[in-house]
């Protein structure tokens, strides 16, 4: 069996990573008796670790919000910055980063008192609105949305479609999904017996409801494709450039919007996937340095548009 601190860290890990736990589950990973199990417990709620207990069939043992963090993780301003940061990565064209953080932004919020949430959705709407016109996702929904799909659990919210009133939903979330610098929730639509994709800043007031479910199988190949059929967000392109200048400069001035690999010593390759053409555009006139477009073969063209345009724009006209 593993010494008393280890396993009380192992504890804490697992219940980071679920939203409820069965006291003889858990008893039964830690290879401890329910009694050791419940000293355990205490000595996390002795560090400041909000552990609540529920008794009966449906009981068990969650990690709740507090009214302060817990010590031995992270102080209040950088748990702020951590979130932050992590929901800007959720937003990353990097392949693989949306899901990495959100696990991490699930994490921290949870054990997040109010007050902090409130500062980190500033922060982000602050951070958001100078680099992208895209409206902001309340950390709450976020990871209301995430953890519901993570535990199976029936998800509550009112839904603002465009053009109409608010209208009060229940759904079984299925996949959160991020597409042109958007998040969507794909989930079966318990009042319309059907599934649909929900624009998360058009979202509000999300509750679990506590009742689990078994995941229905989705009608097309995978959630993306869910949201791409019925938006008509079109499939992104994926601009590679060759930029005559250090990649460390090239990464400060793109910043997470693109990925940047080094191609010798004064010049880098750097790839940015949208759906859009403009913005890689921007990107790379805001860069100040020479380059080549690699591919594809319609940004090819729109950068050829985008200079006659200039250079037409720069030439004297008629007297």
């Amino acid at each position: 069996m593993a010494n008393t601190s280890s396993r009380t860290l192992r504890l804490l890990a697992l219940l980071q990573t679920h939203r409820q736990w069965a006291g003889t589950e858990l008893a039964d990973r830690l290879g401890v008796s329910e009694r050791t199990l419940r000293r355990d417990v205490d000595r996390l709620r002795e560090l400041g670790y909000p552990v609540h207990a529920a008794r009966g069939t449906d009981g068990g043992y969650q990690l709740a919000p507090g009214a302060v963090l817990p010590p031995l993780l992270l102080d209040e301003e950088e748990a702020v910055a951590l979130a932050v940061g992590m929901g800007e990565a959720a937003r990353s064209s990097i392949t693989g980063m949306e899901a990495s953080a959100i696990r991490a932004l699930t994490k921290v919020v949870q054990v997040m008192p109010p007050r902090l949430r409130r500062r980190v959705d500033v922060l982000r709407g602050a951070t958001v609105s100078a680099t992208s016109a895209e409206p902001v996702v309340t950390v709450d929904v976020l990871t209301t949305v995430a953890q519901a799909c993570r535990d199976e659990e029936r998800l509550r919210f009112s839904y603002a479609a465009r053009g109409r009133e608010p209208s009060s939903r229940e759904v079984e979330p299925y996949r959160l999904v991020t597409l042109g610098r958007r998040w969507y929730l794909v989930a079966y639509d318990l009042t319309r017996q059907d599934w649909r994709s929900f624009r998360l800043d058009r979202l509000a007031q999300a509750q679990a409801t506590g009742a689990r479910f078994r995941p229905r199988d989705l009608p097309t190949q995978d959630a993306a494709a869910f949201v791409r059929a019925a938006g008509g967000v079109p499939e992104p392109y994926t601009v590679e450039a060759l930029v005559h200048a250090p990649a460390a400069w090239v990464r400060t001035t793109v910043g997470q919007w693109g990925t940047v690999e080094e191609a010798g010593e004064r010049s880098c390759l750097l790839r940015m996937t949208s759906t859009s053409l403009d913005w890689p555009a921007q990107a790379l006139g805001n860069v100040g340095a020479e380059f080549e477009v690699l591919g594809p073969p319609e940004f090819i063209t729109y950068i050829r548009e985008w200079g006659e345009r200039f250079v037409r724009a720069a030439s004297p006209g008629p007297a």
